[in-house]
């Protein structure tokens, strides 16, 4: 059972303060995920910013339309620069994923690290192999062009 990680980083001509605005804010998290996840935020009442502790389930459509639920905890955040969110409950055996802003010329830099373990074993990896991989991919380009959209490029 392998552990993999997916890192990417993005220019975006904003400032720290506008992107984590943005970013931190549960409710834009629609916005930033391909209409075809059909994803959905099933928590009541979610706050307009996360903190630590702050759980977070919605439903995702990622193969084929099949539903399926996911929990997400904020495990850290140090605003505005970075939190990291953990898969509780969901499609994968380990998700942590760490979300950083760091200040450039002309804008910030936007770096995600995402670590995950996929369920099954060798099924799992075999499953990374043939679309999963390929999927994440897909899911980070979108919401980089979703971001290069909202903030421009430096």
């Amino acid at each position: 059972m392998a552990i993999y990680q997916l890192h990417k980083e993005l220019k975006l001509a904003a400032s720290v303060d506008e992107v984590w605005d943005f970013i931190s804010s549960p409710s834009n998290l629609k916005e930033i995920t391909p209409a075809y996840m059909g994803f959905e935020i099933s928590s009541p009442g979610l706050p307009d910013k996360i903190y630590p502790g702050l759980m977070i389930s919605y439903r995702i459509s990622p193969v084929l339309g099949i539903k399926m639920n996911w929990l997400t905890e904020i495990t850290q955040v140090g605003e505005p620069f970075y939190f990291v969110d953990e898969q509780r409950a969901g499609p994968f055996a380990i998700w942590h994923h760490e979300h950083r802003l760091r200040p450039i010329k002309n804008g910030v830099l936007m770096a995600d690290l995402v670590t995950y373990r996929l369920p099954a074993g060798p099924l799992g990896d075999m499953a990374r192999r043939i679309f999963i991989k390929k999927q994440l991919e897909g899911i980070f380009r979108y919401r980089e062009l979703a971001l290069e959209k909202s903030f421009g490029r430096p």
